[in-house]
């Protein structure tokens, strides 16, 4: 080998060395910048004190903050509503959920039944709530929904689509990339109010779409091209680099649809 070939060789090495060392540093300084964005939007204490006008709904709450009758409240409306769609396994999940209540990153929105003066009554009876956290998918700062809670006697009234809007905003303001749910596939109900009335779409990260068998499936809802492209279903690399398009991912929603429909014709 010539000594130019020598040092053009050495050269294109440490040229690929500086290259691999940048791109690690650019990596943990994107991983450091979204921890920060997760870190602020966590220690906001009352996130709703950013939009006056919900100010009808209670402060939120902090999972390690919750007073037992909260406790009581929250475990009760998972029971009555989750029970049914876990079947058999809800004894394991309920464990899980009453660990996950209590966790100090979990954020909470209370609904309460309205009082005659229509004034915020905090004793009055819980008939609803949301719990949050803030977190990271696809490296990417999200406001994953652990829970969306309604008493049944007053499900279909809008109540939850106003808790999904408000939530929205609360990611929005908070700089989060995208809305991140889980959905069991025998909850009918929800999977129809997600799919059809929100228009939230099936995720990139869904067991369905990257081919392992679980009883729920993953949603969301991103808000910029690059949440988009890593999180939701259309053109994303998790795919076996499949691109999909619009089209191609209503079709899936449909098809996901009509399967809850055939469970529930089949009940």
């Amino acid at each position: 080998m010539e000594p130019e070939e020598v040092l053009n060789t050495a050269s294109s090495t440490s040229n690929y060395a500086n290259t691999r060392k940048m791109n690690r540093k650019e990596i943990l300084e994107t991983k450091r910048a979204i921890n920060q964005i997760i870190k602020s939007a966590s220690a906001v204490k009352d996130h709703l004190s950013l939009f006056p006008s919900f100010r009808s709904y209670s402060r939120n709450e902090r999972g390690d903050k919750l007073t037992s009758h909260l406790k009581k409240c929250i475990q009760a409306l998972l029971k009555e509503n989750m029970e049914g769609p876990y079947g058999s396994e809800w004894p394991t999940e309920e464990k899980v959920k009453r660990k996950e209540m209590v966790s100090p990153d979990a954020r909470y929105i209370f609904v309460h039944s309205a009082n005659t003066n229509e004034m915020l009554d905090r004793n009055a009876p819980i008939i609803g709530f949301v719990h949050y956290r803030f977190t990271m998918e696809e490296e990417m700062p999200v406001l994953y929904v652990y829970e969306l809670q309604i008493e049944r006697c007053i499900q279909g009234k809008g109540i939850g689509k106003f808790l999904m809007q408000l939530i929205e905003l609360i990611a929005k303001k908070s700089r989060m990339s995208a809305v991140v749910l889980t959905v069991q596939k025998t909850n009918l109900l929800a999977l129809n109010f997600y799919l059809t009335k929100l228009r939230y779409n099936l995720s990139s990260i869904s067991p369905s779409v990257i081919g392992v068998e679980k009883s729920y499936e993953i949603l969301c809802r991103a808000f910029d091209h690059e949440a988009k492209a890593k999180l939701e279903l259309l053109s994303s690399c998790k795919i076996q680099d499949q691109e999909f398009e619009d089209g191609e991912k209503e079709q899936n929603k449909k098809l996901l649809l009509i399967e809850a429909q055939d469970l529930l014709s089949d009940s």
